[in-house]
């Protein structure tokens, strides 16, 4: 969930680790911090909230180290204070950390240090690595690191710098992301790509096990074992403009406005040829949808489409409840996992334990070599760059692409659905540069503290989605509900001040829905309809409709779920929230 960035080269190394660490704040941002080894000693700087206070601190300091490791932390282990954010220093303050994951045995291994004297300042279990490593010290870091491996348990990702060898860094990846990016006479580590396209494009994503030394001159990645391994460069066909905000207020929603051009590359990817998998989803018993968040929302949506094109029993299940679970399945099941990030915790772990019960491993991520797609037995990519605002948007659509790609994979008249898909792009970008309406209407509601989305069939996981939206960045406690439910219970809670946002294109369910809607007006609820562009019956019963333009029932959530973007962004940004980063989320989340 932190984020981790290294560097050792000849350039001044803290203007990379904050330009880096900029990069990465979407992944924490309660404290950051960065360790330097200056004129042979261990300069170390931390601070309390975002990167901005960190950059405040430095601000006029001469530092000319060339090597450094930088860190911004979202708290796992011991509260927000800067005793407890990173990096970490060992006794002497000739040994620094900086850690992401979870290192499941700090407990004891805390009280076998405090045993030999070692005082232990934080209440993190970061810092029981840092003093292992200083233990375990005979002249050579990454001989020190090995041996440390031996005493971790958990899931982690760590780098670790001394004065005592300036200019190297070893860093360590098992079970969060770690990624080695290639320079020329400089090289960089960071937990996620973004942070390294200003410098280079050239990177070795880290496999689970592997450790990197990272020198000036060289990069040499081992075993857990020590053994020499060969790994291939990967060159990242994005570039630095497409991580920037172009002109927007937030990356979130310059986001929600690129949808119509990752849209176009994530259904172009598909749409001349079928999936290139050896197999139909009609090969398998039943398909396995293990997701969390807004994957899981999106996963809902494919569930749908697969069982009506494909025929095939869908399961649609929250990785974090998968994993301890005794869910059954074998080899005649495909396991359908979902990731942005290709790196969540919950997902990974959870997939992998069902994998090694003989069921095919297939994976949807939008990052190229991440971990989910390397241990996958197959895997689908969308193509949506690089998302930087925490809240997932447009990774959300292409993942809807993609899922309705394989739907139809095998269908008789594929090609004639893909064309239509492709019709998609030009008429989200359509109502984009129509939508200032739901910016009015957001700050009209923009005083309310509950909301209610309901929709049935396809708009049920869109209300789900639109329902978290609204609560990850405004703060404001909404819930999706089927709307054919509403009157089993949650229709107790419809009053005046709490408005229903109602998702009722004209589907097979349209008649019911509008049923929905009359029970809310009968008991003087406020309904904010999502409809068709002309539904005049949708019009009058309504207190506000959001139009969009018609489309197929099977394409209507790409449509619907955009407004509902929109309107969970205005109503943050007019509260004055920090829409990228909302407090306690972060983007990927790399421990349970």
């Amino acid at each position: 969930m932190c984020g981790i960035v290294g560097y050792t080269g000849s350039s001044p190394a803290l203007l990379v680790l904050l330009q880096g660490l900029e990069r990465l704040e979407y992944r924490g941002y309660d404290s950051a911090g960065v360790a330097l080894v200056e004129k042979g000693e261990l300069y170390v700087d931390k601070k309390v909230g975002k990167i901005r206070e960190l950059v405040r601190s430095l601000w006029g300091k001469d530092l000319k180290a060339t090597a450094g490791i930088g860190h911004t932390r979202w708290a796992t282990h011991g509260e927000v204070c800067e005793l407890n954010a990173h990096p970490h220093t060992d006794g002497s303050s000739e040994f620094a950390v900086v850690h992401n994951g979870i290192v499941e045995n700090y407990r004891e291994l805390k009280e076998e240090l405090e045993k030999l004297g070692i005082a232990y300042r934080s209440q993190t279990d970061t810092e029981a690595i840092v003093h292992l490593v200083a233990l375990n010290y005979e002249g050579d870091l990454l001989k020190a690191v090995l041996k440390t491996l031996e005493k971790l348990t958990g899931a982690y990702a760590f780098a670790v710098i001394s004065a005592k060898e300036p200019g190297r860094i070893v860093a360590v990846r098992y079970g969060s992301p770690l990624v080695v990016g290639i320079g020329k006479g400089e090289n960089f580590i960071a937990s996620d790509i973004p942070a390294l396209l200003p410098f280079t494009r050239d990177v070795i994503p880290l496999k689970d096990g592997e450790v990197v030394d990272l020198r000036p001159d060289g990069v040499f990645i081992y075993d857990f074992k020590g053994n020499l391994l060969t790994k291939d460069v990967m060159h990242v066909p994005w570039d630095i403009i497409s991580a920037e905000k172009g002109g927007f207020k937030h990356f979130m929603l310059k986001e929600i406005f690129e949808q119509p051009r990752t849209l176009s590359d994530t259904i172009r990817g598909y749409i001349s040829r079928d999936l290139s998998l050896p197999f139909s989803l009609k090969d398998f018993r039943r398909v396995l949808v293990v997701a969390c968040g807004t994957s899981y929302h999106a996963g809902l949506v494919g569930k749908y489409w697969i069982e009506k094109y494909a025929g095939v029993p869908v399961e649609v299940a929250y990785a974090s409840e998968v994993r301890y679970s005794d869910m059954q399945v074998g080899e005649e099941d495909l396991v359908l996992a979902i990731s942005q990030s290709g790196e969540t915790a919950d997902t990974r772990f959870s997939v992998l334990a069902l994998k090694e019960k003989g069921s095919t491993l297939l994976s949807l991520v939008n990052v190229m070599g991440s971990a989910l797609d390397r241990e996958s037995d197959y895997t689908l990519y969308t193509h949506a760059g690089p998302e930087i605002g925490v809240a997932a948007t447009k990774t959300f659509t292409a993942q809807l692409a993609v899922l309705y790609a394989l739907a139809v994979n095998h269908t008789e008249d594929r090609q004639v659905k893909m064309e239509n898909l492709l019709r998609v792009p030009h008429l989200v970008e359509e109502y984009l540069s129509n939508s200032e309406a739901v910016r009015e209407l957001a700050i009209r509601y923009a005083d309310r503290r509950d909301f209610l989305y309901i929709g049935r069939y396809l708009s049920y996981p869109v209300a789900l989605e639109g329902a978290l939206k609204l609560k990850e960045i405004s703060y404001i406690h909404a819930e999706g509900y089927p709307a054919g439910e509403m009157k089993h219970g949650p229709i107790a809670l419809i009053e005046e001040k709490t408005p229903t946002i109602a998702i009722a294109p004209k589907d097979r369910v349209y008649e019911k829905m509008l049923s929905n809607i009359e029970e809310v007006l009968a008991r003087k609820g406020k309904v904010i309809g999502v409809g068709f562009e002309g539904d005049e019956n949708l019009k009058k019963l309504c207190t506000n409709l959001i139009e969009i333009p018609p489309i197929e029932e099977d394409l209507t959530p790409f449509l619907t779920t955009i407004p509902l973007q929109l309107f969970a962004y205005y109503i943050a940004d007019y509260l004055g929230l920090d829409v990228d980063q909302p407090r306690n989320l972060a983007k990927t989340v790399t421990v349970e």
